[in-house]
């Protein structure tokens, strides 16, 4: 760890020289896209050739040919100040250009910057961005995928961060700022505390550049950053959008309104509600779904020229169905078609794909300028989706709500096909941060004056949805989900002793929030936290990961360099396991760790021949740690395996196309590729921890290597694209 003194205020970065994208051809982004700034200097030559301008007191106001907004000069001046800075500002208003100025400084003083996001996708993204422009050595670490990682500018996601923070923090001693894109995500259930954790424990020197969407207590989560990090902080807000947004309703009789008539339109949809029918024998039948009328809207859309138009649903199979529905609208005109049929063309050339995926859904659905996008598609796929919608030739896209994260694709308007969601245990309104989000990606810059966001209402939602909250309310507030895992204790415990154990969770921003509660609600935290911490110590010394005086042992020391399987991988390992599996049987296995059913999908049968004696092992050894914990009452049991893979996984590791792997299972080819990726970081990660000469790390290579190739193999996807 670096105890040098902060850098002195940064000259201007020098301006990097303007990307070239010319090799993508029309795969390329089109003008009007881009979330650098609010406001061009000007189009032409003569405008762009001064890119930056500073203001009577030496304050940055134009930076790469944009004149900047006032919380850009503010922010920028806050990085040349040696501050911290915390940035919240709607969707699509410029935070990023504040992260590239940071970056751009950094790289001009011959120092680095570690740039991480919430999704891989985004990450990708940013990573293509940096590599095109000549001045910038970049580098990729998302556990799928590892590009250069000495480079001066690295891209990475929050986990990978926290573990280099853990185990090698000299090795963070060159690198002077850390940008958190989307640090609202802190408040995931499954991973916000791996950003807690990156804030608290991070060297001092390292300086935070914090993006967020609009989010209700800033100052807040401002004070609190302000108390753990050693710089000053500057907290800076903008509720101003670029392009201005226009919310109205939809119901399918009263057509498209403002919110403003929600009473009269009420009041005139009213109807009294139909007996239902009576089948034989008298019994009810159950009433057909009820018809929200969305095509007319369409129509509308489509007559008054309000596309390219993002249909967000909250169910994969709608976004499908509401694709195909939507196919024979015709939405290119001549030009646009043959212009569609070129780019199709040159993306199969670009990812290398089979000339027949030119019939498959994704080509043929585009055709006709619509589209789809969810998790359960092939990467490859939604990929070969996003080039399309940059284009301007996708005029209906249908998706689910993680386009909305961090990928900067606007559209003229945006549609929520319901304002319902699954939130994990049951339907509920969107919350307004989340409506927010996702509107925001209404109103293209450069080419609309404002943009439009249509919600559409059924008979239930337009009696019952809080419509005036989700429209125009406060964002929600961020919220701490501050838990330590037992890799994060066993690195804590090793690095400050159990007396000092307690010194995270009173650092953490949960502990923060708790101080304006009462007395007594504070007193009830604080022993709620400690009994965790205490009931995962009392664990690990019984399953001998430390010894009686707080130090580590030989599984204590493995198991912390292990993140979300740490118990799993560990108890496996020292317990003979793995010793005699061939890499065929270590593909089933780490899938079959990572995998989880989703909902609704039920159990799938899998023969005893497929290594049904591994898998009984497998499972004894699980069923006893969870027993373990259960015993000393730890509130998040470990998950265990799902073998509802194993027929799929030991069809690709034969060869097998992924196509058909996929017919033979229920699970979308997204999904199965996404599981796959996800067992190979894992066996990287258990690879790394073991000495060069256990022949385990050599099973281990081989079934990596029989894994990772064709739809699964990330690394063939950024590299072709």
């Amino acid at each position: 760890m670096s105890s040098s003194t902060p850098d002195p205020p940064a000259r201007d970065p020098r301006p990097p020289r303007k990307r070239s994208r010319a090799r993508r051809g029309s795969a390329a982004t089109t003008p009007g896209t881009s979330e650098i700034s609010a406001s061009p200097a000007s189009t032409s030559a003569a405008g762009r050739a001064e890119t930056t301008g500073t203001d009577s007191s030496g304050r940055v106001t134009r930076w790469k040919g944009f004149q900047l907004l006032h919380f850009q000069i503010e922010a920028i001046e806050a990085i040349r100040e040696n501050k911290n800075v915390l940035l919240s500002a709607p969707t699509g208003a410029g935070k990023t250009l504040v992260a590239e100025y940071a970056i751009a400084d950094a790289v001009a003083r011959g120092r680095r910057c570690v740039y991480t996001a919430p999704i891989k996708a985004l990450s990708n993204q940013k990573y293509r961005d940096f590599r095109d422009d000549p001045d910038i050595d970049v580098g990729l670490m998302t556990g799928d995928v590892t590009i250069h990682p000495r480079a001066q500018v690295l891209i990475m996601t929050t986990e990978i961060l926290r573990n280099s923070i853990f185990e090698n923090p000299a090795g963070l001693s060159e690198v002077d700022y850390v940008i958190f894109d989307e640090v609202h995500f802190m408040d995931d259930l499954e991973r916000g505390t791996v950003w807690e954790e990156s804030l608290i424990f991070a060297p001092p020197d390292i300086r935070f550049i914090c993006l967020s969407a609009t989010i209700k207590n800033l100052d807040q989560l401002g004070t609190w950053l302000g108390e753990i990090r050693p710089h000053e902080l500057a907290v800076l807000h903008s509720d101003r959008r670029p392009v201005p947004l226009k919310h109205r309703l939809f119901e399918k009789e009263a057509g498209i309104f403002p919110l403003e008539r929600l009473g009269w339109v009420e009041k005139h949809a009213a109807r009294p509600p139909r007996r239902p029918k009576r089948g034989r024998g008298g019994r009810n039948v159950r009433p057909p779904r009820p018809e929200t009328g969305i095509g007319r809207l369409f129509d509308t859309l489509q007559d008054e020229d309000l596309l390219p138009t993002l249909i967000f649903s909250f169910s994969r199979r709608d976004c499908e169905r509401l694709a195909y529905q939507n196919q024979k609208r015709e939405l290119l005109n001549a030009e646009e078609t043959a212009r569609m049929e070129k780019l199709s063309h040159e993306l199969v050339e670009l990812f290398q794909l089979d000339e027949a995926e030119l019939t498959g859904e994704v080509f043929q659905l585009a055709r006709h300028g619509v589209g789809f996008h969810h998790a359960g598609m092939l990467p490859i796929h939604k990929e070969i989706v996003e080039r399309m919608f940059t284009s301007g030739l996708l005029k209906m896209l249908f998706t689910t709500e993680t386009f909305a994260l961090g990928i900067n694709m606007p559209a003229r308007t945006a549609v929520f096909g319901s304002l319902r969601k699954f939130d994990g245990v049951q339907f509920d309104y969107l919350r307004t941060r989340d409506y927010m989000q996702m509107a925001g990606r209404a109103g293209r810059q450069g080419l609309d004056t404002e943009g439009l966001v249509v919600s559409v209402l059924d008979p239930k939602s337009l009696r019952e949805a809080p419509l005036a909250r989700i429209l125009g309310g406060k964002p929600e507030a961020v919220e701490s989900r501050f838990r330590l895992s037992y890799s994060s204790i066993l690195h804590l415990l090793s690095y400050l002793g159990r007396e000092r154990l307690s010194e995270a969770w009173e650092k953490s921003f949960n502990q923060f929030q708790h101080r304006a509660k009462s007395k007594k609600a504070r007193e009830q935290n604080r022993r709620f936290q400690r009994a965790q911490v205490e009931a995962h110590l009392a664990l690990l010394l019984e399953l001998g990961y430390i010894d009686e005086d707080d130090d580590l042992t030989a599984k204590g020391k493995v198991a912390r360099l292990l993140y979300g399987f740490e118990l799993q991988i560990t108890e496996m390992l020292f317990q003979g396991v793995f010793e005699t599996l061939p890499p065929k049987a270590l593909a089933v296995v780490f899938v079959g760790l990572v995998h989880e059913e989703r909902r609704g999908q039920g159990g799938t049968y899998v023969p005893a021949r497929m290594f049904g004696g591994v898998r009984r092992h497998v499972d004894q050894t699980l069923r006893r740690i969870a027993l373990t914990e259960a015993n000393y009452d730890v509130p998040i049991p470990l998950k265990v395996a799902d073998w509802g893979l194993t027929p799929a996984v030991l069809a690709w590791y034969e060869g097998v196309d992924f196509e058909e792997v996929g017919a033979a299972c229920d699970t979308p080819l997204g999904d199965l590729c996404r599981v796959m990726r996800m067992a190979l970081q894992l066996m990287k990660q258990v690879k790394r921890t073991l000495d060069e000469r256990d022949e385990l790390g050599d099973r281990l290579e081989d079934a990596i290597d029989a894994i990772n190739r064709g739809e699964v193999d990330a690394r063939r996807q950024l590299e072709l694209g």
